[in-house]
């Protein structure tokens, strides 16, 4: 999104949600919603192409990123995939978009995928960046994976912990450019990019 775009919010099921909005208010309704350990910033370079072409990009913040909030200390902290789904429903409702072209990645891609599963009257289309349809199979969950993959994993298992946890505390911006780099070693960013994502998890 360009220094021009405002930042809105809007109170959407359990949450008050941060989004971009760019293009047409009477353009084709199109969520992207980005993973982690991103935020709303990912569709930066994508947004001006799609608001061009006519398309009315909504980008927000999902739960526990940037400025979105819970709007109760009550409601339980939670990533779980039926949690991001209701979020996003709960958004599109909000805003009221009956039908929208949905597009995401790793927890984005999530939430699209299940709405497209459980309300695809809702969907116009799905773009979803991975393997498959991104819906956890929960019951399989708990098989060992291969090798190489369960190593990519590491930091799901470091932030459950009270040391995974101050690390996210005390070097959030150093855990920010590790994972950025290994996982996109071709994305030159720069400090500026780092420092302006500190919140992001």
């Amino acid at each position: 999104m360009s220094q021009q775009t405002l930042l809105k919010r809007i109170s959407a099921g359990v949450l008050e949600v941060a989004y971009y909005e760019t293009g047409p208010a009477d353009g084709v309704s199109t969520i992207l919603l980005h993973g982690f350990p991103y935020d709303a910033h990912a569709y930066d370079a994508v947004v001006a192409n799609l608001a061009g072409a006519g398309h009315r990009c909504i980008v927000p913040f999902l739960r526990g990123y940037g400025p979105t909030r819970s709007l109760s200390p009550n409601t339980p902290r939670s990533g779980e995939q039926a949690a991001l789904g209701a979020d996003l429903l709960s958004l599109m409702d909000g805003l009221g978009i009956e039908r929208a072209i949905l597009g995401g990645y790793d927890w984005g891609g999530r939430a699209a995928c299940i709405v497209s599963a459980l309300w695809p009257e809702r969907v116009i289309g799905l773009v979803s960046a991975g393997t498959g349809d991104n819906i956890q199979d929960i019951a399989g969950a708990a098989k060992p994976g291969a090798p190489d993959q369960e190593a990519r994993d590491w930091y799901q298992y470091y932030f459950h912990t009270d040391r995974g946890r101050k690390g996210l505390e005390e070097k959030r911006a150093e855990i920010s450019r590790f994972l950025w780099t290994t996982w996109s070693p071709s994305w030159h960013f720069d400090e500026g990019t780092i420092r302006a994502n500190r919140g992001l998890f």
